[in-house]
């Protein structure tokens, strides 16, 4: 099973750049290795998330991470939805950073979301 994405809802600057500082010097020490690789994704607040991992999102990304696809348009089939809304999924998602394109094609290589979150009010 690969890692999980470590996802940041409404982390501070200072708290991002902490962990920037020491993921660099996790890789300088060679202690960030590709088999040790991790992957982040922030969100700004509890809204923007929801909004880029609504359901539907989140089904592509499933779907995705057993079977990738080769194109949008074999994933749309797959799915049974319409190219043009799949298509706006794919760029949002990949946008996020949650999805791989390539000419090989589209993949979600991870199998869970490790959510940390702030919420203000």
């Amino acid at each position: 099973m690969t890692k999980p994405v470590q996802v940041h809802v409404g982390e501070s600057l200072e708290a991002a750049g902490a962990r920037f500082v020491d993921a660099w010097h996790r890789a300088e020490s060679g202690a960030l290795t590709p088999d040790a690789a991790e992957l982040h994704v922030g969100f700004e607040n509890f809204e923007t998330m929801v909004r880029i991992l609504s359901p539907k999102r989140l089904e592509l990304l499933r779907h995705l991470h057993r079977q990738p696809a080769r194109s949008i348009r074999a994933l749309a089939l797959a799915l049974g939805r319409d190219y043009r809304r799949v298509h706006d999924d794919v760029e949002a998602l990949e946008g996020a950073g949650l999805l791989d394109r390539d000419a090989g094609g589209l993949r979600a290589e991870y199998g869970a979301f490790d959510v940390s979150m702030r919420v203000a009010l």
